[in-house]
């Protein structure tokens, strides 16, 4: 096994003895403890994996190629020998590939395709705790897989914040390995907002004083690519030292300019990176030793009475401000920004609610009647989707053709959910070929889609 020194190694023992005695294991381990890639890399000699495969699931594509170049790197190889990565229009693997890193959506497809997934041994739910819809309907699937086909399957959930209690007993006591996190200390810092101001205004002006009075990259959160934009023309405008570079990091953004803004900066270079949530978690961006925190979050939520998904901007949660937080010390000591009161911050909420909450369920109760259940209720959930989002769904299903009047999966449904997309595009698709306009349908569903 590999030595890196990291909290989670001494707890490894425990996590092999407990994997040959339960087919189910949880793992809470706080950030920086190595859980992402350690772990992994030490089930790689276990002999219950045998010529099979791991495949560890991510909520972004762009923690899924870190996490991936992370630990072929630990083992002195490039990607995609022993350790590979798959996402939608984007993989680099090989027959020698023994660890799959992918996106969550990709575990749905190969479970549709391969029920059994026989040649996985192993899947490792990493992140959980932010409990997007992809991840629940994958270890529903993944449950009902192991229930009824694969007995051998291990499945092992990794989080930092999750209440494992619960956890472990939905999922029939299953034992829970804990190993403390590698972080530093972090000065926290409230700066109130400026009333009658907009976000890009006060970020801005606090990046320019932790550019004067602090030490280290920057890491900025904002809400969305629009904040980003905008504050990064701000800095422009602004008689910056030549050794400062400002860079952009969202999920629309070219992966070499993502890997750009997460690898080390070149000597006598100093980052500001300026991010949307998707550096909460995972992703370790080399040099940070500062953050500032707009305090906002942009949210997909779903408007039953429009039918139509909305993105939101909201405050953050008490355990995403703490993930945003824990950035500044990974490394070595560090300083938070917080744009908002110590007032306020008594006042967050404690979790973001589960997406399946929240979502449009269309594409899920599709997927559920492809995997041939006639009901949601036919699978295990640990927070069930609501009764109602569920039923309008199955409406929905009913008058694009996908599904029966008894909900079961029609012809030309199993076709729409092989195409990968909301069920209502996939639909416009269908129909467009029948009416020769194919290519123009697609250009209409890249445009909805983005």
């Amino acid at each position: 096994m590999i030595s890196t020194q990291l909290p989670i190694e001494p707890v490894l023992p425990a996590l092999h003895t407990a994997l040959r005695e339960h087919s189910i294991v949880i793992v809470q381990a706080d950030p920086g403890a190595g859980k992402s890639t350690v772990l992994p890399l030490s089930l790689l000699d276990q002999a219950w994996l045998g010529t099979r495969r791991i495949v560890m699931l991510e909520p972004r594509r762009q923690a899924t190629r870190a996490v991936a170049r992370r630990m072929a790197s630990l083992l002195g190889e490039p990607l995609g020998q022993s350790i590979g990565y798959r996402m939608r229009l984007d993989s680099c693997v090989s027959r020698d590939t023994r660890i799959e890193v992918v996106t969550e959506g990709i575990l749905t497809r190969r479970l549709q395709n391969d029920p059994g997934l026989e040649d996985v041994a192993c899947v490792i739910f990493d992140e959980f705790h932010e409990r997007s819809l992809n991840a629940d309907l994958g270890l529903a699937l993944c449950l009902d897989a192991q229930a009824g086909l694969r007995r051998d399957l291990k499945l092992i959930v990794m989080s930092a914040t999750l209440d494992t209690g619960a956890l472990s007993a939905f999922l029939d006591d299953a034992p829970v390995i804990t190993a403390s996190g590698r972080s530093f200390a972090v000065d926290t810092r409230y700066l109130p907002r400026n009333a009658g101001t907009h976000i890009e205004a006060d970020v801005t002006a606090t990046i320019l004083r932790a550019l004067r009075e602090d030490a280290g990259d920057l890491l900025v959160f904002l809400p969305g690519r629009g904040e980003i934009e905008r504050v990064r023309q701000n800095l422009g405008q602004r008689d910056l030292d030549a050794g400062v570079e400002v860079m952009p990091l969202y999920g629309d953004l070219p992966a070499a300019e993502q890997d750009r803004a997460i690898l080390p900066a070149s000597a006598g270079v100093r980052k500001v990176v300026l991010s949307t949530s998707i550096a909460e978690t995972s992703l370790t961006i080399e040099g940070v030793q500062v953050v500032i925190d707009s305090g906002l979050a942009r949210r997909a939520r779903f408007d039953p009475r429009s039918g139509m998904t909305r993105l939101e901007t909201l405050k953050l949660t008490r355990a995403a401000a703490d993930q945003r937080r824990g950035r500044a010390g990974r490394l070595g000591p560090g300083i938070c920004y917080r744009l908002w009161s110590p007032a306020m911050d008594q006042q967050l909420a404690a979790f973001t609610p589960p997406e399946i909450l929240e979502a449009d369920l269309c594409p899920l109760v599709l997927e559920i009647a492809n995997w041939g259940a006639e009901n949601v209720q036919q699978l295990r959930w640990l927070t069930p989707p609501p009764a109602a989002a569920c039923a309008q769904a199955t409406e929905l299903l009913q008058w694009l053709d996908a599904l029966d009047a008894r909900g079961r999966i029609t012809a030309s449904g199993r076709e729409m959910a092989g195409l990968g997309m909301h069920p209502r595009l996939a639909h416009m698709l269908r129909q467009a070929r029948r009416l020769g306009l194919g290519p123009l349908a697609c250009d209409l569903a890249a445009i909805l889609s983005g």
